[in-house]
């Protein structure tokens, strides 16, 4: 059985973790988001943003209510929406970002998804003054 060159194999790993340091996971931190931040309304997410001092980079935090379901949902939605962001660019604008999803994220395809949250960081990235976002 062929397995493919050792290049292949590593190009088929996946390139970068969602590290504890990109991820929001304080209460209060989801709290200061919720309340003094903005936020944009996707079809099947609501992004919340707010800026954050400089030079710490950007955060991501997910919060996925219990009536969208039961565990086994709610941790598909958590996952789906994780892999959709650690596969988009990241922002180089000092900003915590919350993904809220709706219903519908377990009925749309995975490229949806991921191209919401590419226009969430646009929007995002647009509005915290143009920072430059790295691949």
């Amino acid at each position: 059985m062929d397995r493919g060159s050792s290049e292949d194999r590593a190009l088929a790993a996946k390139p970068a973790r969602f590290s504890r340091g990109r991820r929001l996971l304080r209460h209060a931190d989801f709290d200061a988001v919720y309340r003094q931040g903005k936020r944009h309304f996707a079809a099947c997410m609501t992004v919340f943003y707010l800026r954050r001092p400089p030079g710490m980079g950007m955060r991501v935090g997910f919060t996925v209510a219990r009536g969208l379901g039961g565990a086994v949902q709610r941790n598909r939605m958590k996952r789906r929406l994780r892999e959709a962001v650690r596969l988009n660019r990241v922002i180089e604008a000092p900003v915590d970002v919350v993904i809220n999803p709706k219903a519908t994220l377990l009925k749309v395809d995975f490229l949806q998804v991921q191209n919401q949250i590419a226009r969430a960081f646009d929007v995002i990235e647009k509005d915290m003054g143009g920072a430059k976002a790295r691949p």
